[in-house]
C-alpha cells in the first residue's frame, strides 16, 4: 500500500500539480452555470497567480539547497572503501527498453560515480541498487541495462553486483545489506544524488548498514543566493523535485523507514 501510494497521492501533491488540478476544477465549476461560476473563477485565477508566483520565486531552489547542503563531497583522506553502493535512478528503464540501449537520465552523475570509483578503488566490491521502480512495474530493472555502461567504461562485469528488486530507497538499503552482507568495521560508500542523500542515509541507517555519503548531480551553487528569477518552469521543476523529497522524507519517517525525519552526519 505505501508504494501505491508514494506513485499515485504523492505525485498529486507536487505544487504544479496540485495548482493545475485546482485549476481544472475551476474551469469545470465555472462551466456548470452561474450557481458555481464565482467559485470556479476564484480558483482558477488563485491557481494561475500561485503558479506564476511560485515560478518566480526562489522558494524550490531554497527547499533543495536545504536537501543538498546537508551532506557535503566526500573526502578521500580517510583510506580507501570497502565497497561501494550505488542507488538506481541514474538510467530510464522504459527509454532504455525502448530504444535498446541504456538511457540516462538527469541523475547520470551516479553512473559516472561508479567510472570514477571503480579506477580509484580497484580493491573495492560495487553494487548497484535499482530494480523497476514504476507503479506498473513493466519496464524491467534499472540494473539490467547498466553492464553495457560498464563496457563502456572499461570496468570488468564480475566487478559489479546487482540488485534487481527494490523499487524504493528503504527496499535498496534492505536488499543491499541482504546482498551484500556487511562485516563490522568496514567502510562502504553511498552513491545518491544529493537531494536524495539525507532519505537515502535514514534508510541505510535504520537498516543497520553503516555507510558513508558520496553525494552527485547538485543543482544548486555551493553558497546559493535566495533570489527570484525568471526561470519559470525550471524554478517550478526544482519546486516539485524538492517537495516530492521533503515529502518522501516525512513518510518515510512517519512509517518507520528512516532512522530520523532530517538525517545529519
Amino acid at each position: 500500500m505505501f508504494f501505491i501510494l508514494s506513485k499515485t497521492v504523492a505525485v498529486l501533491l507536487r505544487p504544479s500539480i496540485l495548482l493545475c488540478v485546482i485549476g481544472v476544477i475551476g474551469l469545470v465549476l465555472m462551466a456548470m452555470g452561474v450557481r458555481w461560476r464565482r467559485v470556479g473563477r476564484t480558483l482558477t485565477i488563485a491557481s494561475f497567480a500561485a503558479l506564476v508566483v511560485l515560478g518566480l520565486s526562489p522558494l524550490g531552489n531554497v527547499l533543495t539547497h536545504a536537501l543538498e547542503a546537508r551532506f557535503p563531497k566526500w573526502e578521500p583522506g580517510s583510506g580507501a572503501p570497502d565497497g561501494i553502493v550505488v542507488l538506481g535512478g541514474a538510467l530510464s528503464p522504459k527509454m532504455s527498453r525502448l530504444r535498446d540501449e541504456a538511457v540516462v537520465s538527469n541523475d547520470a552523475g551516479r553512473i559516472l560515480a561508479i567510472a570514477r570509483l571503480a579506477r580509484a578503488y580497484p580493491q573495492a566490491r560495487i553494487v548497484y541498487s535499482g530494480g523497476d521502480g514504476t507503479l506498473l512495474a513493466k519496464d524491467g530493472a534499472e540494473a539490467d541495462y547498466v553492464l553495457p555502461l560498464l563496457d563502456t567504461f572499461g570496468i570488468a562485469r564480475d566487478r559489479v553486483v546487482f540488485e534487481p528488486r527494490s523499487r524504493n530507497t528503504a527496499e535498496n538499503a534492505a536488499f543491499s545489506k541482504d546482498l551484500v552482507k556487511p562485516k563490522p568495521g568496514e567502510r562502504w560508500l553511498l552513491v545518491t544524488s544529493a537531494q536524495h542523500m539525507p532519505r537515502a542515509i535514514g534508510c541505510f541507517r535504520q537498516a543497520g548498514f553503516a555507510v558513508e555519503a558520496y553525494p552527485t548531480d547538485w543543482h544548486t551553487e555551493l553558497r546559493y543566493r535566495y533570489r527570484p528569477s525568471l526561470d519559470i518552469v525550471g524554478n517550478l521543476t526544482r519546486l516539485d523535485s524538492a517537495a516530492a523529497e521533503w515529502t518522501g522524507l516525512m513518510a518515510y519517517w512517519l512509517t518507520g523507514k528512516t532512522s530520523a525525519f532530517f538525517p545529519a552526519p
